[in-house]
């Protein structure tokens, strides 16, 4: 695809026909991807291609869980686990307990162990040029060297005319899913990708346009629209 195409027509997918996907276009789309940028060309992902269904089963499982964590606050009008103390993260806002005992119904989640391609993305923590540990903030910086890995593969799967998402819900059972992959110590689970044939390709995305979340100088100046200062 054209690039701009592809950039613009790639939504997360988290609908899939009953299509497989063979092993061979699952490494094209990894051969592809592994030209991502990452901090000092340090390359520090690595990806379990999960296909054992008892493994697929349990992780759908786990996701469920972290899934009604995430929903319950949805309903309360939160954003899930956010920084909200002025980016720090005080503790829970809701009672987790509580929200993993509450069914919350998803067909992405309910069937999750049935999606065509299951990626578990997985980061070595020593690799990654973290600058920003120490301040008093919510680290972020990390994932700069592992998520334009991850995105990249969405963009190779959109070339194969596949769709997918990235979603990080079953990291909320990280323990249980490092040991159910045999990750070592040092190697965090930055997320999982499903793949596959979409039911329904949406190509028309709705995005803040540019001058919404662009300032010229400094943050909340004049919006940048691309004209000439």
């Amino acid at each position: 695809m054209e690039l701009y195409d592809a950039m613009r027509t790639t939504p997360a997918t988290r609908a899939f026909t009953d299509e497989p996907v063979t092993d061979e276009v699952v490494y094209r789309i990894l051969d592809n991807a592994r030209f991502a940028p990452s901090g000092g060309n340090r390359q520090g992902w690595y990806v379990v291609v999960v296909s054992d269904p008892a493994t697929r089963q349990r992780l759908r499982e786990l996701y469920v869980l972290g899934w009604r964590e995430y929903t319950a606050h949805v309903r309360e009008g939160l954003v899930p686990f956010a920084a909200r103390d002025a980016g720090r993260w005080p503790g829970p806002a809701v009672d987790l307990e509580q929200a993993r005992q509450t069914p919350a119904p998803n067909d992405f989640a309910d069937n999750l162990d049935t999606v065509p391609v299951m990626l578990v993305l997985v980061a070595d923590l020593g690799a990654l040029a973290t600058v920003d540990n120490g301040l008093d903030r919510q680290s972020i910086v990390g994932g700069a060297s592992i998520y334009p890995f991850g995105h990249n593969i969405l963009l190779a799967a959109r070339n194969e005319g596949l769709g997918g998402v990235m979603t990080s819900v079953v990291v909320r059972q990280e323990p249980v899913v490092r040991e159910l992959l045999g990750l070592p110590e040092g190697y965090a689970v930055a997320g999982l990708l499903a793949l596959g044939r979409p039911q329904r390709q949406i190509t028309k995305l709705r995005r803040r346009p540019v001058e919404e979340f662009t300032f010229r100088d400094r943050f909340g100046g004049e919006p940048f629209d691309g004209s000439v200062a």
